[in-house]
């Protein structure tokens, strides 16, 4: 995220599998609210929404079928989404659009 490196722990779900073998991928994602950032995907993947609730900084969760979200604050939510993941001690990304790259570390 901005050139910084991160690591992600992946989820054990269809979703998760299915995001990981588009990798690499690259994303200019849009700011929304002041604790995420989101891009939709020109895939659609299988998802099993949940509402989790409480939402941590750093979950990267899949809204919908197709909108990949980056939250970088924890809040409450009443929103339902499907796991993908979660990067540990990710950074303030503040209020503009960031460029996030995604691939796998063999």
């Amino acid at each position: 995220i901005n050139e910084k490196i991160y690591n992600l722990k992946v989820e054990e779900n269809e979703t998760a599998q299915s995001f990981i073998k588009m990798l690499p991928q690259e994303y200019n994602m849009n700011e929304l609210n002041g604790n995420e950032k989101y891009v939709y995907l020109d895939n659609i993947l299988p998802t099993n929404p949940y509402n989790p609730e409480y939402i941590e900084a750093g979950d990267i969760m899949l809204y919908g079928n197709n909108c990949l979200v980056v939250f970088y604050k924890s809040f409450n939510t009443s929103y339902s989404y499907t796991k993908i993941g979660h990067i540990e001690n990710i950074d303030e990304l503040g209020d503009k659009n960031v460029l996030i790259k995604f691939e796998k570390l063999e």
